[in-house]
């Protein structure tokens, strides 16, 4: 809960949801060429649907979210992957 809430607090922006810069941030990774996200209603398939054309997120988003994704997430997921 607490990697959830700081990705909230670094995704807040009033045209940036978490699941938009979530989507997109994973999207916009070098390599990376789709994204299969879930979604409970057709509401949210098209927020989800929305992730594609969210500008890039620069160094002022990523560098922090990549750290708090080694600080708060990689050591129970990284080896999943």
């Amino acid at each position: 809960m607490r990697a959830a809430r700081e990705f909230s607090a670094l995704a807040a922006s009033p045209d940036l949801s978490p699941a938009r810069a979530a989507l997109a941030s994973v999207a916009q990774l070098e390599g990376v060429t789709t994204v299969i996200p879930g979604a409970r209603s057709p509401e949210q398939a098209r927020q989800n649907a929305t992730a594609g054309s969210v500008p890039p997120l620069g160094e002022d988003f990523t560098a922090p979210g990549t750290e708090l994704y080694n600080l708060r997430m990689q050591d129970w997921i990284h080896d999943l992957w």
